[in-house]
C-alpha cells in the first residue's frame, strides 16, 4: 500500500494527515506557531519556526501511520494566502513572514484606492485593494524599508519557502501566485505593470507551474528525520481557499463553499475570470477552466476564541472542572437565547476586515444592548455577527455569480449543531456539511492522485468525503434574522466614517499592541 501526506499551512498551526491511496487516514497531527505583533499593525511569522512545525507533522503521521507494506509516495501542499518573505542571494530569509493580516502597507492600498490605480490592478490581477495583499505589502518595503528592499535577492511565500528548503526547488504554481497580485489572471503569467509599480523583475520571483506539477526528491537530512524515502514526489497543490472549496465538493459554477477556521470565506469556482464592479470580491485562476471567486473575512473563530478567554473566563474553569469542551460549554449557554440575541447584534471587526469592507481600520462592536442583557446574549450575538458577516459576502457573490444552487460547509465551525444551524437560519438555505471536515488536507491528497496519475476528474474528490449531514432552515426565525439583517448592514456603512478614527486613537494612546 502506497501513502501520500496532505499538509496545510495555516496561520496559526500546520496540520498533516496521512492517506492510503483509497483515502483512509492513518494519521492526523497539528503543531502551532506564534504570531508575532511587536508594533500596531504588525502580523508576522517566523517562516523557520513553520518550516519546523511541518517537520513535526509529517514526523508524527509517519510514526503513527506505522507503515510496513509500502511508503509515502508524495508529499501535497496546502498553505495561507498572502504571506511574503525577503530571501537573500543565498535563500536566507531577511524578514519573518508577513502574514495577510499584516496591516502596515494600509496607506498604500489607501493611495490606490484613491486614486484609481488600485481598481486598475484588481481587474487585471483579481486581487482586491487592501494591505493584505503582497503586491501593496512590497510598496510598503519599497518605500520605508529599502534597506531590505534593495538586498532582496528573492520574494516569496510560506509555501514557496518550504518547498524550496526541503528540495532546493524553488516553484510557485498558479493559485498562490494569484494571490500575491503581481499575477495576470487572464495570461495565468506575471504581470508586467504589477512588476513595474513594485520594481521587481521575473527573475526575483519562483518559476510558475500548475497545482498539479510534481517533481521528485527530498534533501537526506528531512526524509531522514521525517522516516520517508528521499525519492517521495512534492507535489505543488494550491492555496488553503482553493483547497477548502475543492475538499467540501464544491466544484461546480454556483455551489458556494463556506469555511470557517481562524479566519473565514464565502467561495465559488467560475469558468473564467469575472470580477466585481464594487472590487470587493476576488478573482483567482487556479487550473485550467477553474477560476476562485470569492470574499474572505478576517473575523472568523478567532473571534469565538476573543469571546471564550475574554469574557466567560468562569465558565471555562467551571468546564474543566466538570471535564467538558469549554467550547461546547458556549454553545449550551447561547443556546438558551432566541435567534436575533433579544435584539443585540455584533459586528466582529476586531482585526480589520476584508470582504466585504475592505477596511483594515475596521473595528467591532455591540449594538443595542439594554438591561435585558446577558452574557448569554452576548456569546449568542457574537455567533450570530459571524454569521451575518458571511452572509454580508455571499450576498456580494450572489451578485457576481448569481443565486446559489447548494451550500457546502467545512471548518472546526461545523462540530456545533448551533451554529451550523444558525448559518442555515441566516441564509435560509439547505447547508451541506460532508463527513471530512479536514478539507484541504483532503483535496491536497486528491490534487497528488491527480498528479501522479492515479484520478483525472476533479468531481471524483467526492467519493473520498464520506456521508453529508444536512441542516434545514427553521422557518419560525425567517423574521428576526430578516429584520435584523439590513439593520446590521446599514450599521456597517454608518460606522466606517468612524473607523478610521477610532483606529488611529488606539495606535496612538493604546498601552498594549493590538
Amino acid at each position: 500500500m502506497d501513502y501520500i501526506i496532505g499538509i496545510d499551512v495555516g496561520t496559526t498551526s500546520t496540520k498533516a494527515l496521512i492517506y492510503d491511496t483509497d483515502g483512509n487516514i492513518y494519521g492526523k497531527a497539528n503543531k502551532g506557531y506564534p504570531l508575532y505583533q511587536d508594533t500596531p499593525d504588525m502580523a508576522e511569522e517566523d517562516p523557520d519556526e513553520i518550516f519546523n512545525a511541518t517537520v513535526s507533522a509529517m514526523q508524527e503521521v509517519v510514526a503513527k501511520a506505522n507503515i510496513t507494506d509500502g511508503k509515502v509516495i508524495a508529499i501535497s501542499w496546502s498553505a495561507q494566502q498572502h504571506s511574503l518573505i525577503a530571501l537573500d542571494k543565498d535563500f536566507k530569509p531577511l524578514t519573518r513572514s508577513l502574514t495577510w493580516a499584516d496591516n502596515r502597507s494600509q496607506k498604500y492600498a489607501a493611495e490606490y484606492k484613491q486614486n484609481g490605480r488600485g481598481m486598475e490592478m484588481y481587474k487585471r490581477t483579481g486581487l482586491p485593494i487592501h494591505p493584505m495583499g503582497p503586491f501593496y505589502k512590497l510598496l510598503y518595503f519599497k518605500n520605508e524599508r529599502p534597506e531590505i528592499f534593495g538586498q532582496a535577492a528573492y520574494w516569496v511565500g510560506i509555501k514557496e519557502y518550504i518547498i524550496w528548503k526541503y528540495t532546493g526547488v524553488l516553484k510557485e504554481e498558479v493559485s498562490m501566485a494569484a494571490a500575491t497580485g503581481l499575477l495576470n489572471m487572464n495570461s495565468a503569467q506575471w504581470d508586467e505593470e504589477a512588476l513595474k509599480e513594485t520594481g521587481l523583475t521575473e527573475k526575483q520571483l519562483p518559476e510558475l507551474v500548475d497545482t498539479t506539477d510534481k517533481f521528485q526528491g527530498i534533501k537526506p537530512e528531512y526524509a531522514k528525520v521525517i522516516g520517508i524515502d528521499k525519492d517521495v514526489y512534492f507535489v505543488m497543490g494550491a492555496t488553503d481557499g482553493a483547497l477548502s472549496t475543492i475538499g467540501v465538493g464544491a466544484i461546480q459554477t454556483g455551489v458556494l463553499a463556506i469555511n470557517i477556521g481562524t479566519s473565514a470565506a464565502v467561495r465559488t469556482f467560475v469558468d473564467k475570470p469575472r470580477v466585481d464592479p464594487k472590487a470587493r470580491l476576488y478573482c483567482y485562476p487556479v487550473m485550467k477552466g477553474k477560476y476562485l471567486v470569492g470574499g474572505p473575512i478576517n473575523n472568523g473563530g478567532i473571534v469565538l476564541n476573543w469571546a471564550h478567554d475574554s469574557l466567560f473566563g468562569g465558565e471555562v474553569e467551571a468546564a474543566k472542572l466538570l471535564h467538558i469542551d469549554s467550547y461546547d460549554m458556549l454553545s449550551r449557554i447561547a443556546a438558551t437565547v432566541p435567534a436575533g440575541s433579544d435584539g443585540l447584534i455584533f459586528h466582529p471587526y476586531l482585526g480589520g476586515e476584508r470582504a466585504p469592507l475592505w477596511d483594515a481600520n475596521a473595528r467591532g462592536s455591540f449594538f443595542g444592548l439594554n438591561r435585558k442583557h446577558t452574557c448569554a446574549h452576548m456569546i449568542r450575538a457574537v455567533m450570530e455577527g459571524i454569521m451575518y458577516n458571511l452572509y454580508s459576502v455571499t450576498l456580494a457573490l450572489k451578485e457576481v455569480t448569481g443565486e446559489p444552487k447548494a451550500v457546502l460547509a467545512a471548518g472546526g465551525f461545523a462540530r456545533s449543531t448551533l451554529w451550523t444551524q444558525m448559518m442555515a437560519d441566516i441564509f435560509e438555505h439547505n447547508i451541506v456539511i460532508p463527513e471530512s471536515y479536514e478539507s484541504g488536507s483532503l483535496a491536497a491528497m486528491f490534487l497528488a492522485k491527480m498528479a501522479l496519475g492515479l484520478e483525472d476528474n476533479l468531481e471524483d474528490i467526492k467519493k473520498y468525503m464520506g456521508k453529508e449531514t444536512v441542516y434545514e432552515p427553521n422557518e419560525d426565525v425567517f423574521k428576526r434574522y430578516r429584520t435584523l439583517m439590513p439593520i446590521y448592514l446599514r450599521l456597517s456603512r454608518d460606522l466606517s466614517k468612524e473607523y478610521e478614527g477610532i483606529a488611529e486613537y488606539q495606535r496612538e494612546f493604546s498601552d498594549t499592541d493590538e
